[in-house]
């Protein structure tokens, strides 16, 4: 007690005294114009420079975590001198600023250490795909500036089946040996990213990039592979679908270029012969497939591969038979219009040979025949 009472006299007599303490050589205790504190009180030390032995008496309550206030000087000078703290030199400042510091965990730091928490856990997956809604709509939260430890998850429950948690963390204090303890409750289930669409579409409709969306949806709501909107703009759905249905990679597929009983062009090619003739696709099938195709003068069926819309090719073999005379072009055409017995022994044809069978009476452009 009689120590406090002399070290407060002291103090006194060194602020009551400060054109004195000049002339001796000790600074005067001045007014600061603004200051950042971490606690939450103000001091006398805070307010001035060289406030000696009276620098840790309590003056103010402090701001808000991570606010501003302002003091007016004469309102600083009143709380002074009621702590008997006297003499101050305070310049031309009208008013002083406090500025209490903190630590601001941001909403989305929040939500990504409890999914962090949650990762490769309880059936979840990895914490960039899970969904974190807190229970009270948890904002930017702020910490005393002193806790500047991370997040560590103390405790951990959650509920699969709800998709509910309940997770404690701890964050280390440099300014105490107890760690600041949080809790948040909510809910975080497994997303994935996938295609939706922005309207219904019909089977039989190709996907225009204004027809998809980009979207995140709960992984249960997406059975199967997810498409992506890449994916799918330029394909045509298996089955009619509704708008904000998402699409997985089983629910589409390459537009179909020819239709089932679809009148079609065949186009009959071998190195030097181009032939074309009316046909009907037998089934439907998309750019590069194998479909089978009736010609509708011949009645047989050919197989062919779809190579446009409404147009399937099909390419003959060629063959590289012995040297044989020139054929003159007339006479080479005539061969190919009419049944011609097969002869018992080789005969010579010419280089371009091909099966009477797979080739219709048609108009056709055939490439003429080099003399030897």
């Amino acid at each position: 007690m009689i120590r406090t009472t002399l070290a407060t006299i002291s103090a006194l007599l060194v602020l009551a005294l400060p054109a004195q303490a000049a002339d001796d050589g000790i600074a005067a205790p001045t007014l600061r114009a603004s200051i950042t504190v971490t606690s939450d009180v103000v001091r006398v030390g805070d307010l001035i420079d060289n406030a000696g032995s009276a620098a840790l008496i309590p003056v103010y309550r402090s701001p808000d975590l991570g606010t501003t206030g302002a003091l007016p000087v004469a309102q600083v000078l009143s709380v002074l001198r009621a702590k008997q703290v006297i003499g101050v030199m305070t310049g031309d400042i009208k008013e002083v600023s406090v500025t209490r510091l903190a630590r601001t965990l941001a909403n989305k730091d929040l939500e990504n250490a409890i999914a962090s928490a949650l990762e490769r856990r309880f059936g979840l997956g990895e914490a960039a795909n899970i969904t974190v809604t807190f229970d009270r709509g948890v904002s930017d939260m702020r910490l005393d500036a002193g806790n500047t430890g991370t997040l560590q998850p103390v405790a951990t429950r959650y509920d699969a089946r709800s998709g509910r948690f309940d997770i404690a963390f701890e964050v280390s204090n440099d300014n105490n040996p107890t760690p600041t303890k949080l809790r948040f409750t909510g809910t975080a289930i497994e997303t994935v990213e996938v295609a939706v669409l922005t309207r219904d579409i019909e089977r039989s409709e190709m996907l225009k990039s204004s027809d998809v969306a980009q979207e995140r949806r709960p992984k249960a709501e997406v059975t199967g592979e997810a498409a992506t909107r890449e994916r799918t703009v330029g394909m045509q759905l298996r089955r009619p679908m509704r708008a904000g249905t998402p699409i997985r990679v089983a629910d589409i597929a390459k537009p179909e270029f020819v239709q089932r009983d679809q009148n079609v062009t065949i186009i009959y090619q071998v190195p030097g012969l181009y032939l074309t003739t009316r046909g009907k696709a037998i089934e439907s099938g998309a750019e590069g497939d194998i479909v089978n195709v009736l010609n509708v003068q011949t009645k047989r069926t050919l197989t062919g591969v779809v190579t446009a819309r409404g147009q399937i090719t099909v390419q003959g073999v060629s063959q590289a038979p012995p040297m044989a005379p020139a054929v003159e072009p007339a006479d080479q055409t005539s061969s190919l219009q009419r049944d011609v017995p097969t002869p018992a022994a080789p005969a010579p044809v010419s280089p371009t040979k091909v099966s009477q069978a797979q080739i219709p009476p048609a108009q056709f452009v055939q490439a003429q025949a080099k003399s030897e």
